[in-house]
């Protein structure tokens, strides 16, 4: 190779290199106005008290309209099963009681004055036990469960006769504790 090659090539290399460097600048003073940040957004808490329908909130057991706070079931004249139309009711307190384990029930059954003492506290008792039967089978769990007859002791209604009898043929539901 000539020399005048080699200088050239030299040369060329030497401005492509040159070219190629990074120039270090002043940093360049941003006279813009900053963007104010957006405001955080407020945290809204969606697990409160959802309503009639929910059998989850212990503040169903205070609102009328929720199942929650029907606490009374009544039977036929001398029998122990639950009717159907009380069935939702006892389904709305085993979900209640399946999602709050500290909630604890006593089941009172009752009976009225027909039949001797030792009868009618048998039937209370009986009448307890099937409620409990059907909370225990809908997700409550048997130590969140209790049932005491009072047998013919604690009327609601002292008259005698059907209607009066009707009403005093009942299990109540009561929370000895809410969760």
């Amino acid at each position: 190779m000539t020399n005048v090659t080699r200088t050239v090539l030299v040369a060329l290399i030497t401005l492509g290199l040159a070219a190629c460097a990074s120039k270090e600048t002043a940093p360049v003073e941003d006279t813009s106005t900053p963007e104010p940040m957006p405001e955080p957004e407020p945290v809204v808490e969606t697990t409160g008290y959802q309503g009639p329908t929910d059998y989850t909130s212990k503040e169903g057991l205070d609102d009328p309209r929720n199942l929650l706070s029907k606490r009374v079931i009544y039977f036929d004249f001398d029998k122990s099963n639950v009717k159907p139309e009380y069935r939702e009711i006892l389904s709305a307190h085993a979900t209640y009681m399946a999602a709050n384990g500290g909630a604890r029930v006593t089941l009172e059954g009752h009976a009225d004055e027909r039949g001797t003492r030792e009868y009618n506290l048998g039937l209370g008792e009986r009448r307890g036990n099937s409620a409990m039967g059907l909370l225990d089978a809908q997700g409550a769990a048997s130590n969140q469960l209790s049932v005491v007859s009072y047998g013919e002791e604690r009327p609601v209604s002292t008259c005698s006769n059907e209607s009066c009898w009707s009403r005093n043929r009942r299990v109540e539901i009561v929370y000895t504790r809410v969760q």
